[in-house]
């Protein structure tokens, strides 16, 4: 007879269980750290357009050999068109004659990304051979922010309560219906918050409550679509590759807090083309340009939404096959019960219980 009662049995599996879940929770939490912080620390200018007016090519020359592949060059007749390739998000800055003979001015659109802007600043007052008459923001970012740190801290938390939305609809809502509404529902009332908090209490957004409510809208839907519609095929396993793409991998290579042209290799691009990426560029863009350069990321998000409503549709075509399964079952043992068939044990050859009845006409 064992010595172990059953209380120590069951502390012993607890304290077992714990320890599994702080090993893997740290593991966690080591992987996410060092992404996050690597992909932030790495940050800087790769391939940035920049424009040069035809008067003043010779910085063209300058900017290639002072930072080879960090900037990617194009040269515009003159300051209109420099100035439009700024507006349209064609360019984060521009240089084009200035007051003084010989000297060229920098022109810029931080409201597109003001750690681009600041990098090019820099790095053209350290150019050999340049003297700057002037440093001008054609576009700038928001006076609220003009660091852009209080949008990129505003954008983090539309993510985590996308997961959270996500999660807890598979969870706790049984009905494909009743998702449904709750990932439409949750989308919505996001965005009419979240707008009015970014663009009127603390400001840091750009642009009209109506526009950015949409935007919001549309990303929260785009996220909490695939999240749920994930969940809803495969349950929990299909809500973790849910969150790990939208907020592990979505959130630092959305270029919210720099530039998708200032991330490592392709990893800015490859954001570009997941919710939060698409939509730090369209908040970007329906905020300070009017619109410019806005129909990809809506494109990408209006893709996403259709990835996960269909992902939704399809966990509840097999409900319904599963339900019609179930029911079909059900009527065939009622139709043997009306016809006086009653379930009798099966003989067994081994003499153990019987596991397959038959059915029996009932005598009697």
């Amino acid at each position: 007879m064992s010595d172990r009662s059953p209380g120590r049995s069951s502390s012993a599996s607890s304290r077992g269980a714990a320890r599994k879940i702080l090993v893997i929770v740290a593991i966690v939490q080591f992987v996410i750290g060092g992404w996050f912080s690597w992909t932030a620390s790495r940050a800087a200018p790769r391939e940035l357009p920049v424009v040069v007016a035809a008067d003043v090519r010779d910085v063209a020359g300058a900017l290639r050999a002072a930072a080879p592949g960090a900037y990617r060059v194009e040269e515009v007749p003159d300051a209109a068109a420099a100035d439009a390739a700024l507006r349209h998000r064609k360019a984060y800055g521009a240089f084009v004659p200035g007051t003084r003979e010989g000297a060229p001015e920098l022109r810029l659109a931080s409201a597109a990304s003001p750690a681009a802007a600041d990098a090019l600043a820099r790095q053209a007052r350290e150019l050999p051979g340049v003297r700057l008459s002037g440093v001008v923001d054609v576009v700038p970012a928001d006076a609220d922010d003009p660091h852009g740190a209080g949008a990129a801290m505003g954008f983090l938390p539309l993510l985590i309560t996308a997961v959270i939305a996500g999660l807890l609809l598979v969870l706790k809502v049984r009905d494909m219906g009743a998702r449904l509404l709750g990932v439409v529902g949750f989308a919505v009332l996001s965005g009419l918050l979240s707008s009015l908090m970014l663009t009127r209490l603390s400001g840091v957004l750009p642009g009209g409550w109506a526009v950015t409510a949409g935007v919001v809208a549309l990303l929260e839907l785009a996220m909490v679509a695939v999240i749920t519609g994930l969940g809803s095929l495969v349950g929990p396993p299909g809500v973790a590759v849910g969150a790990v793409l939208m907020f592990v991998v979505g959130n630092p290579l959305s270029g919210m807090g720099s530039a998708p042209e200032m991330l490592p290799g392709v990893l800015g691009s490859v954001g570009q083309y997941l919710p939060p990426g698409a939509g730090a560029s369209l908040l970007r863009s329906v905020g300070a340009f009017g619109g410019a350069g806005a129909s990809g990321p809506v494109l990408v998000l209006v893709g996403w939404v259709v990835v996960g409503l269909g992902a939704l549709a399809l966990a509840a075509r097999r409900g319904a096959g599963r339900g019609a399964g179930a029911g079909a079952g059900g009527g065939a043992g009622a139709g043997a019960a009306a016809r006086g068939l009653v379930p009798h044990p099966a003989p067994s050859r081994t003499g153990a219980p019987p596991r397959t009845p038959v059915l029996k006409r009932r005598t009697g």
